[in-house]
């Protein structure tokens, strides 16, 4: 049976006047993944930061098992000035550290003078690194830096970005192996690959687990277990995010019945207390305790954040935006090569690419934030930007959120409706009291919806979001990409929530590396899937040829003739797509022959008539190409 290593009682705290949870339970044993799912706003972070004793509860008590060992990856990790790299990952208190540690002193005083007693010495720590198995470690530790990209041990923090702190400080945990480890956001600022490494790491390893992620597929993959807070307690369910989602639904309709029953019999118990005189039994004493237990349950209101992401959105022309020849480098570093592009009404665009590989300065060059080497980049006259960036809402600390939502517009359009600044931000999950508060006193998941409400509130028609996942709930997100789903302007997404890109995304910009950007056909999981497969093929292609001498001719031609991953998708999108422009072109022709349009409107429908059976011609061209093919 597994150890119980933390648990945590009936735990309140409030933040100022607000109740962030109250009576909150949870325990964690031992090999338990667990995930905290709650709403910007209530409490994940400081209940994490009352779990490793950063923080103390109003009420509530919290037993650790003796001598646990917790390491707490926070949100935004602060180390001490002046520091190294090598400070933060090697002084740790573990005895896998001390050992290698001890080996390596030893080894470089043996280097420097090959006295006996430095061999006796250094024999003793080889002895201690095969005892502890402790070389295994030592390689468990080169692959941990390998994958985070920590290769100057002898760098000073100082000189390292807030993205590249986060990495550190969770490679140093991953390192140390806790009992217990307390992640706050783990994947914020890292790469696919990373997060990809990082969940399979995970989810082999017998670690113990606490953390708050967004992330729903390092979710289902990762936990078995998931906390959610909610109506200010928790809520523990066995399993893993999509377990969550079902149960929860089941939860919440049962939570429904009982209100309605509570208010029912509420009624009858009113009235009873209204008719009772002043003097009371003891009997009448405990049917009046029963009524003050009931009036909470019917008058409890299950909170409905609706997130209904429907901006109005601004005209757009036939010309959105071209890409000519652009060419971007700092020093060393090519950004973009002669990249080339002519961005579509509808589109929408990941972006993938390593940490550093150039995808915010493309985004910048596109905005016109920052000026490209070479090339151009031309903004149709309509296009409407909605820039949603990493560094977020800036000078706004003294500021009230009301105040921050006047300076866009006092009146905001949102579809056919149109609200004041109070009641949009209330539409939107911000109460009349928080929207009183200063920006300064929001969480990191308040401030990523602020700014995310109000680069909507422009009515973009080319929305570039950089990251936009960071910080938010869960419950937003899927709001968010509601929205998305809906919006009929351009889309460009940078994001590492695998999830959310393959929700929203058409086609990728594979940012490659050298200025090479590549413009694959389908989201995430169909560029995953076709880099497994090309892996494959190429396991496959070094066997043969080790088997078989090359000079046959026949292998070759089938080769040639056999459709890549690539053209499969290609060609099916191609027979998705040439029925839906077969019908719109049967509708405009109808449109002209029905003699109702006037001379303005027949001339563009021709026009889009025109354009459209080049297309078809174009794509009946590439279907007979692909056909040939091996599919």
């Amino acid at each position: 049976m597994s150890q119980t290593l933390l648990t945590a009682e009936n735990l309140t705290k409030s933040y100022s006047e607000k109740l962030l949870f109250e009576n909150l339970n949870i325990s964690i044993n031992e090999g338990d993944k667990i995930a905290l799912i709650a709403h910007n706003g209530v409490g994940k972070t400081t209940l994490l930061n009352i779990l490793t004793g950063a923080d103390i509860p109003e009420e509530g008590d919290i037993t650790l098992k003796d001598e646990l060992k917790i390491s707490y990856l926070k949100q935004n990790p602060r180390f001490p000035k002046g520091a190294i790299i090598k400070d933060i990952l090697f002084h740790l208190d573990n005895l896998y550290i001390e050992t290698i540690n001890n080996y390596h002193l030893q080894l470089k005083n043996y280097q420097a003078n090959s006295s006996a007693k430095n061999q006796n010495l250094l024999d003793e720590a080889t002895a201690m690194m095969d005892q502890k198995e402790a070389w295994d470690y030592e390689n468990q530790i080169t692959e941990v830096l390998q994958i985070f990209n920590i290769t100057n041990l002898e760098q000073s923090i100082d000189e390292l970005s807030g993205g590249q702190k986060k990495k550190l400080a969770l490679a140093s945990i991953i390192i140390d192996k806790a009992d217990l480890m307390i992640l706050d956001e783990p994947t914020n600022h890292l790469d696919i690959e990373t997060i990809e490494w990082l969940e399979e790491h995970i989810s082999k390893s017998k670690l113990s687990i606490l953390m708050v992620t967004h992330d729903r597929y390092f979710l289902d993959e990762v936990c078995d277990h998931i906390v959610e807070i909610d109506q200010h307690t928790s809520f523990t369910y066995k399993g893993n995010y999509s377990y969550f989602l079902e149960k929860k639904a089941e939860r919440e309709a049962l939570q429904v019945l009982e209100i309605e029953k509570a208010k029912n019999l509420y009624r009858k118990e009113l009235d009873w207390m209204r008719r009772q005189p002043k003097a009371r039994t003891t009997k009448s004493k405990a049917r009046i305790d029963s009524f003050y237990d009931l009036e909470k349950i019917a008058k409890k209101r299950l909170e409905e954040k609706k997130l209904d992401f429907e901006v109005k959105m601004s005209r757009q022309g036939r010309k959105i935006l071209e890409v000519k020849n652009l060419n971007k480098a700092f020093g060393d570093l090519q950004i973009t090569k002669d990249f080339e592009y002519i961005f579509k009404r509808g589109e929408r665009i990941g972006l993938v690419g390593d940490n550093g590989s150039g995808k915010t300065t493309f985004l910048n060059m596109l905005t016109g934030k920052i000026k490209p080497d070479s090339g151009e980049v031309i903004i149709g006259e309509t296009t409407r930007f909605g820039y949603y960036t990493q560094e977020g809402l800036q000078g706004k600390e003294n500021l009230r959120v009301i105040d921050i939502v006047k300076e866009v517009a006092e009146v905001v359009e949102m579809g056919d409706k149109s609200f004041g600044a109070a009641q949009f931000l209330f539409f939107f999950g911000f109460s009349y009291s928080l929207q009183q508060s200063y920006y300064n006193l929001l969480s990191g998941g308040e401030r990523r919806k602020l700014y995310l409400v109000l680069t909507l509130m422009s009515n973009p028609n080319f929305l570039i979001l950089d990251e936009p996942t960071n910080d938010l709930d869960i419950f937003t997100l899927n709001k968010l990409e509601d929205f998305l789903l809906s919006f009929k302007g351009c889309l460009i997404i940078v994001s590492h929530d695998r999830y959310f890109l393959d929700k929203l995304s058409d086609h990728l910009f594979i940012f490659k590396g050298n200025g090479m950007i590549k413009d694959f056909v389908g989201n995430y999981s169909d560029y995953r899937e076709m880099k497994e497969w090309e892996e494959e093929q190429e396991k496959k292609k070094s066997k043969e040829e080790k088997k078989q001498v090359p000079n046959t001719l026949k292998p070759k031609l089938e080769k040639a003739n056999k459709a890549t991953y690539k053209e499969l998708k290609e060609f099916e999108k191609i027979e998705k797509e040439m029925p839906l422009l077969e019908t719109k072109k049967e509708d405009l022709l109808s449109q002209m022959n029905s003699g109702e349009l006037n001379t303005e409107e027949f001339n563009q429908s021709s026009k889009r008539y025109q354009e459209i059976s080049d297309v078809l011609d174009e794509m009946e061209m590439r279907w007979l190409e692909l056909s040939e093919k091996k599919m």
